[in-house]
């Protein structure tokens, strides 16, 4: 069989070389949105081109295949325009062109940057493209991410779970620090993400501005057809005879052309066919033709483009605040719409356009140097922020209200629930808005005991603070409050002289909120704090300022610092009863020009830091000593910092969980070097990292930015560990009263549970076509070995599908399985 197999591939690719040559010719229009024009003209622009294109493959279909028209949209956006603004008729004849291969569109809403954006974001982004699929029997097998020079690995297994198959990247080759230039490695490839899934990726070396490498190859497509053709550079660096030229609108409002149809007539010959093309059929052709031979590629390339969201650090870190709150927000709502059926449809409208603008907000223009004035632009992004977390503040509350009122209760005294929509079971604190008499004594139902709790001020409000014990997965517990005084619980720990510690660890925190010491009591007494540069942990830079305990309790005290340098900023740093977790919150509170980053020096030899990018946990090395960036075409000065980066080193590390940021410098890195020697983690605090001309000057005016980090000491590494301590710092408890119902239990409940610990439950939520579809359950098997598990629901499931990420039906599970690093996502019909 192996020579069988060998026999078929020289055979395929003989025939590929005797074959006439291919060029195919992908005509489009470059969507730089907010930048060369502003909504309302760009909207009006898609209509007209899809419009024209719709007339042109109409005029052409009798035409041979070659030369009929074709047209390639730049996101799906183009789609959800038309679908909005033309009549039903109208978006039916589009849905017919699309199905012809006609018209084809990307699973990806836009052109974007997505080094700064969380997983879950990159995924609601496409919601739109997958409902399309499911109502008209379709599949979007693209996706693509234009014009910046750099790319996240994590994102081909993101796009892979979706549905696409197929890739194209051309870049800018402008504004950039990036070594673009260079020759890539591989010309055409199998991009191999972390679970081992793949996408076909042409990403050619740049030729320059408007030829090939570019984001509009066929600028002037008659040129290129000569220089792929004759030009020696490009026979060297692409030996395949299937040639795709992408691209024609570059920065164009509008591309109303029938030039590729007239081109690729003029210069087929007999040697060379010249194919109007939708992209699909050129990748299609490479597959059949090159695909087992094909090289493979697993890398990260850093970010560029990206990096420019930091612009507007505070709007950015509310969408992301926003997307995480998202999971608990769907959770409860998943319980409600059991009951309920119509609580989620009634909102479809809203949650669609919340997805859109979630593949909208990371657009690749941050750069915010074209016709349109930053202040319009920054005012975009503002909007779109606010009407993200508009959609999910509301539906986490209306949610958490309506779980309330289905709890059963008995009794006249208050309760409480304190629901946890992570899939493990977890001890943490829960806050309540309380403004009731003291004392008061706070009873856990399910063990009849009473628990920790304490009355603590939060943003001017009281709230009754209670530590929580083993509140089940993916469901809640519930509690009573008693007036008089309860038992006397011993202090959480203690805050003074500029020292806070309990029985695990002793903190010292400088004045200027740093923290100069970490000591570990449970390790002998190891310090984990190293000055680096003049840094420390959590240090914003040098100045002074003043130190005060609050909140000390039974359940939690707290160590606040004030200061004017360099940044007016609060720092506090919280310590818990019995927790390995230590809670730093930052409010920076004055606006600033200058980049600045907050240091996390730690006291570690030979650290090794893996941190979670976008869709992957990565090893922060270059790949030629055993990391996961390219040697090569790569930018290592600000990587991608998503929930958590961890540092290990002989025997002993440190989990850095981050609430807020995108970003993180590695030690010295600089854009060329990638240091991973230096055992310091600088989160970006915000900044135009390339200058005033690239982002949004000034921060777009904000004077306050809420910037939260954690920390856990641990002896090895462990990826599934650091996930779920990171998850639960950044998915607290949602505490509620309980108003009284029939639906569930009145002292505890679990909804699903996930067998394998290191497969962890990322989002459970109604299916989108309403919770008479199922529940939708993704999970993301963070280790690097495949792992089998169950997922056990508290109602007996009567059919399970596996999903594309964007809910589309694959097939019926007949068992549950991941591969390493893999996310899956199911549909559970419940009896």
């Amino acid at each position: 069989m192996p020579q069988l197999a060998a026999i078929l591939l020289v055979s395929a690719a003989l025939l590929a070389q005797e074959a006439p040559k291919r060029v195919y010719l992908a005509p489009d229009d470059h969507t730089d949105y907010m930048w060369t024009a502003d909504e309302a003209t760009y909207r009006q622009a898609f209509l007209e081109m899809l419009d024209y294109y719709l007339a042109q493959a109409d005029q052409t279909a009798k035409a041979p295949a070659d030369y009929q028209s074709r047209w390639n949209c730049d996101g799906s956006l183009w789609m959800w325009i038309y679908e909005k603004h033309r009549s039903a008729a109208q978006f039916e004849r589009l849905i017919h062109r699309i199905r012809t291969g006609h018209i084809s569109v990307p699973l990806t809403a836009i052109v974007s940057c997505y080094g700064g954006k969380p997983a879950e974001a990159v995924l609601r982004g496409m919601y739109y493209a997958g409902s399309i699929e499911r109502r008209y029997n379709l599949r979007f097998e693209m996706a693509g991410a234009m014009e910046n020079q750099t790319q996240p690995w994590g994102l081909s297994a993101l796009w892979a779970g979706s549905g696409a198959r197929y890739s194209w990247k051309g870049v800018c080759g402008c504004a950039s620090r990036s070594p673009y230039k260079r020759d890539r490695e591989h010309e055409l490839y199998w991009d191999v993400g972390p679970d081992g899934s793949r996408l076909l990726v042409k990403w050619n070396s740049f030729f320059g501005a408007g030829s090939l490498g570019g984001y509009a190859e066929g600028r002037r497509p008659g040129e290129a057809i000569d220089l792929v053709d004759s030009n020696e550079r490009f026979l060297k660096l692409y030996p395949y005879r299937v040639i795709g030229v992408f691209g024609k609108g570059s920065d164009d409002l509008k591309t109303l052309s029938s030039e590729f149809v007239n081109v690729a007539r003029k210069t087929t010959t007999p040697a060379r066919r010249v194919i109007v093309s939708n992209e699909l059929d050129y990748f299609k052709d490479v597959e059949t033709s090159y695909g087992p031979s094909l090289p493979t590629q697993s890398l990260s390339f850093g970010n560029e483009w990206d990096l420019y969201s930091a612009s507007m650090a505070e709007v950015s870190g509310r969408v992301r605040r926003a997307v995480e709150r998202l999971r608990a927000a769907e959770a409860l709502a998943t319980l409600v719409s059991l009951e309920d059926p119509a609580f989620m449809t009634r909102r479809a409208a809203t949650s669609q356009q919340t997805w859109m603008n979630l593949g909208l907000y990371w657009e690749h223009d941050w750069t915010a140097d074209g016709p349109i004035t930053r202040d319009s632009r920054a005012a975009w992004h503002r909007r779109l922020a606010g009407e993200i977390e508009s959609y999910v503040n509301t539906l986490e509350a209306d949610a958490a209200a309506a779980l309330s009122r289905l709890i059963r209760r008995r009794g006249s005294l208050p309760r409480f629930y304190a629901f946890n929509p992570l899939g493990w079971t977890r001890t943490d604190v829960a806050d309540l808005p309380y403004s009731g008499g003291q004392p008061v004594k706070v009873i856990d139902l399910k063990t009849g005991r009473e628990t920790a709790s304490q009355v603590v001020p939060i943003g001017g409000k009281s709230y009754l603070r209670v530590l929580a014990q083993d509140v089940p997965a993916a469901g809640y517990k519930v509690f009573e409050v008693r007036p008089g005084a309860g038992q006397e619980f011993p202090a959480a720990g203690q805050a003074a002289g500029g020292v806070v510690e309990n029985d695990i660890y002793r903190i010292t925190v400088a004045d200027r909120g740093a923290i100069t010491s970490l000591i570990d009591k449970t390790r002998g007494n190891r310090e984990f704090a190293r000055t680096i540069d003049g840094r420390v942990i959590n240090d914003l830079g040098p100045g002074a300022g003043t130190l005060k305990a609050e909140n000390a309790g039974p359940v939690s005290v707290t160590l606040a610092a004030t200061a004017t340098e360099p940044l007016n900023h609060t720092t506090r740093v919280t310590l818990y009863r019995g927790s390995r977790r230590i809670d730093i919150r930052n409010d920076i509170n004055q606006n600033f020009s200058e980049t600045h980053a907050w240091s996390y020096a730690f006291n570690l030899d030979q650290p090794d830091v893996r941190h979670e990018e976008v869709g992957a946990v990565i090893r922060a090395k270059l790949a030629s000593q055993g990391g996961h960036y390219s040697d090569r075409n790569a930018r290592y000065d600000w990587l991608t910092l998503n929930h958590f980066a961890d540092m290990t080193g002989q025997g002993a590390g440190v989990t850095l969980s981050n609430a807020d940021t995108a970003f993180m410098r590695l030690g010295r890195s600089t854009v060329k070097e990638l240091d991973t020697a230096t055992p310091q983690i600088s989160p970006l605090a915000g900044g135009q990292v390339d200058g005033p001309k690239l982002g949004i000057p000034r921060q777009g005016g904000d004077t306050h930015f809420l910037q939260r980090f954690a920390l856990r000491t641990h002896g090895g590494y462990d990826a599934a560990s650091a996930m779920r301590f990171a998850l639960e710092h950044q998915n607290p408890l949602v505490a509620a009263p309980v108003a009284g119902g029939s639906a569930y239990p009145e002292d505890a409940f679990s909804a699903i549970t996930v067998s394998n610990p290191n497969v962890l439950l990322w989002a459970w939520k109604p299916a989108e076509e309403g919770i008479g579809r199922g529940i939708i359950a993704r999970v993301w098997n963070v280790s690097d070995r495949p792992a089998r598990f169950t997922l056990k629901t508290w109602r007996r499931v009567a059919r399970i599908w596996q999903t594309t990420h964007i809910e589309t039906n694959l097939k019926p599970a007949v068992d549950t399985s991941a591969a390493r690093w893999q996310f899956r996502t199911y549909r559970l019909e419940l009896e």
